[in-house]
């Protein structure tokens, strides 16, 4: 009973935040369940016992866990129409709302300076990461849609990534290796032009910084040159923010923009697929196909959950209460969701316990073959303890949500 009060008080909170300016409730949502995702995969309790969908494609192909990333930026890209036509309201001038642009994105990249030291406090880091290529995509698109949000512009400037960046991939000679196709196979895991990059930067970071090593060592899967598609998925989600906002201003317009956001996305999965056959799907290089493949899924997923929770009449059935509460409440607070689970996962593992026979284990493996791999470890027991783990993070957003406090960087 308790239980069922605190989710109707969650869902009240809610209904009446979403009708201020820059709140669409169907994108917390779906951020929501992004956030958890991306939690979920990000810390099993075994990653030699996994299924298949919670771990990334080795390189060609997709999974679920490569759908996380993406939309997070998709929905970031429609967060920034909301957010601009909020604050273009309120009477900000375009000086203002570039400080508060280039303030964010320094903020997120700090957390990331923050959270690389915790809790060991030395200086071996990625420049490359998941905050850094949220705080450059973030900047980037954001100031770009101060410049214009005019959508004839900014569907050339998508086009003009994504075949810029295939054009790079595909033709330009990588140094010391040769022309992709003639010399080298096109997209090597080590031979291109985006790898090659990344290993400049980290030898030349190495070099005079004595700091800025690579994820994979030859490559980064949030590399320097990688960051111009996903830039282009982040305007994607905006062009789906700006639509959104145009079928809220006319008559019966939900309909059509569910409708419209729904074709959207399926011509956005078509194209990925059939430019895949020229360049293939990949996270890790977040080729051009890549690109419109997610944003079609992501397209969908939001026409989906718009028709479920948007403009939908007071009080909601009580099946939707109870199943849309928990994201709600993690997409209300996604930074501060990420970086609890950052931190329990460090703490986790920086904290040892010495064994009967003298050796010592961090308390993420104690904590694992203890309680959940007694008997052995399997895919099972590892996806409880992921599980487990997401609900540990959740509980945090919940108080924050509770005490009506939202972290903003």
């Amino acid at each position: 009973m308790a239980i069922t009060q605190t989710v109707s008080q969650t869902v009240s909170q809610t209904e009446r935040t979403v009708s201020k300016p820059g709140r669409v409730l169907s994108v917390d949502v779906l951020r929501g369940i992004t956030i958890a995702l991306m939690i979920l995969v990000n810390d099993p309790g075994d990653w030699d016992h996994i299924f298949g969908q919670l771990d990334h494609a080795a390189w060609n192909g997709w999974t679920l866990t490569d759908m996380v990333f993406p939309a997070f930026l998709f929905l970031m890209g429609a967060s920034i129409i909301f957010s601009l036509q909020a604050r273009i309201a309120r009477g900000n001038c375009k000086g203002t709302l570039a400080g508060h642009i280039f303030a964010r994105a320094g903020k997120i990249l700090a957390l990331y300076w923050v959270l690389a030291f915790f809790p060991r406090m030395h200086w071996t880091i990625r420049w490359f990461g998941v905050l850094p290529r949220i705080a450059l995509c973030y900047l980037l698109a954001s100031l770009v849609l101060l410049a214009t949000r005019r959508v004839r512009v900014l569907i050339a400037i998508v086009a003009f990534l994504l075949v810029g960046y295939w054009v790079l991939l595909r033709w330009v000679p990588v140094p010391g290796l040769g022309t992709p196709m003639r010399d080298i196979p096109f997209m090597d895991q080590n031979a291109n032009l985006a790898s090659w990059i990344d290993r400049g930067v980290s030898s030349w970071s190495l070099r005079w910084l004595h700091t800025g090593t690579l994820y994979r060592k030859t490559r980064d899967p949030e590399g320097l040159l990688s960051t111009l598609p996903a830039v282009a998925t982040t305007l994607l989600g905006a062009l789906a923010g700006m639509w959104m906002i145009n079928g809220q201003r006319v008559v019966n317009g939900m309909r059509r923009m569910r409708i419209g956001l729904a074709a959207m996305g399926v011509a956005g999965v078509a194209a990925g697929v059939l430019w895949s056959r020229w360049f293939p799907i990949n996270k890790n290089l977040w080729t051009s196909s890549f690109v419109l493949l997610m944003a079609g899924w992501t397209a969908l997923a939001l026409a989906g959950c718009s028709w479920l929770i948007d403009d939908r009449p007071q009080p909601w059935p009580r099946w939707l209460r109870i199943s849309s509460w928990p994201w709600l409440v993690f997409g209300s607070n996604a930074i501060a969701a990420f970086t609890v689970s950052v931190i329990l996962v460090k703490v986790l593992l920086f904290f040892k316990i010495a064994d009967s026979d003298g050796d010592k284990n961090n308390l993420w493996g104690v904590i694992y073959e203890s309680v959940f791999a007694r008997n052995g470890s399997t895919n099972w027991t590892s996806l409880a303890f992921a599980v487990s783990f997401v609900v540990i993070c959740f509980l945090p957003n919940w108080w924050l949500w509770r005490k009506k406090i939202f972290l903003k960087l």
